[in-house]
């Protein structure tokens, strides 16, 4: 059976072809061994039970075909296709690590590293005269990225992908749907917005976010968010590996050395990670967690729930 995800990239039109020469470079091509969800294929199939793999790379591109299918702006495509570049391996886990609880950035400060230190991607710019700062700074293409609780390429396409994989909320007559009824708005600060031309899309896409919500704020999820990010910090402490290492390793080689390690500590911590049950899980507080909020023009008008 065809995976929801082909389809969807299937229904975002044809790949540009000047795009060809991007979805090859080292640093994109790395995102195919990094989760879309922090990691957690690897936990405990009692915890999570995800419909389909799927990686930080399928993210990136369907973002960039949601910005290209919008703006028809080559610029803004290839700063869309590179927004998640910097995604270290277990992506949000590592904010975790960091005490990033309410914005879940701080990552994105390698964004300009790992573009700079990527002589294919840097050679390609040069060939189409595209600076490379106009690359790393993607938060100046508001299609691309908006702080909430505004819509844009990269949270639509969140709220699609975790509704796909995760929440298992998304069938093909509601993603066709999203697809269809997308439009580009001109919002209250003269900033260009996606946004639904149909109250009733735009409303089923705020109940798919809220459903997305409340898992990422559940429990399990928290545990096991904490769990994984423990995990990496005793192996940074412990000179298994370095911070720098999670921003070029891929998700498989760094759970290879963490198998392959001799700290008995973290080999226990790994064992429960693996084969947790849902109700051996105790209770954990987070304080100050990102709600993963959203208003969506509907019309041309900002929804507002009573």
């Amino acid at each position: 059976m065809k995976k929801l995800y082909d389809f969807y990239l299937d229904n975002l039109g044809k790949i540009p072809t000047f795009l060809d020469k991007y979805i090859t470079v080292p640093s994109l091509v790395r995102l195919k061994n990094i989760g879309y969800f922090c990691g957690m294929d690897y936990a405990s199939k009692d915890i999570y039970d995800f419909a389909e793999y799927i990686s930080r790379f399928d993210h990136s591109l369907t973002v960039a075909l949601l910005t290209y299918k919008y703006t028809q702006d080559k610029k803004a495509t290839i700063a869309a296709l590179f927004h998640d570049v910097a995604t270290p391996c277990f992506a949000h886990v590592i904010d975790y690590m960091n005490k990033d609880y309410a914005t879940q950035e701080s990552t994105e400060e390698y964004t300009e590293k790992v573009i700079l230190n990527d002589k294919e991607l840097l050679k390609n710019l040069k060939e189409d005269n595209i600076e490379v700062e106009e690359i790393i700074d993607f938060k100046k293409y508001s299609i691309v990225d908006l702080d909430r609780p505004r819509l844009c390429a990269d949270r639509v396409d969140g709220i699609i992908l975790t509704s796909i994989g995760w929440t298992k909320t998304m069938d093909i007559d509601t993603l066709l749907s999203i697809l269809n009824h997308l439009e580009v708005y001109l919002n209250e600060d003269g900033k260009f917005e996606l946004g639904f031309n149909d109250s009733t899309i735009g409303l089923k896409v705020l109940e798919l976010n809220n459903l997305i919500d409340i898992e990422t704020h559940s429990n399990y999820d928290n545990y096991m968010m904490e769990l994984l990010a423990n995990i990496t910090r005793m192996a940074i402490d412990n000179n298994i590996v370095k911070y720098d290492d999670l921003y070029y390793l891929k998700e498989d080689e760094l759970f290879t050395i963490l198998n392959n390690c001799s700290n008995t500590e973290i080999k226990s911590l790994l064992d429960k990670f693996y084969h947790i049950k849902k109700d051996e899980i105790k209770e954990i507080e987070i304080k100050g967690l990102k709600r993963k909020i959203i208003k969506p023009l509907i019309k041309g008008v900002r929804y507002n729930e009573k």
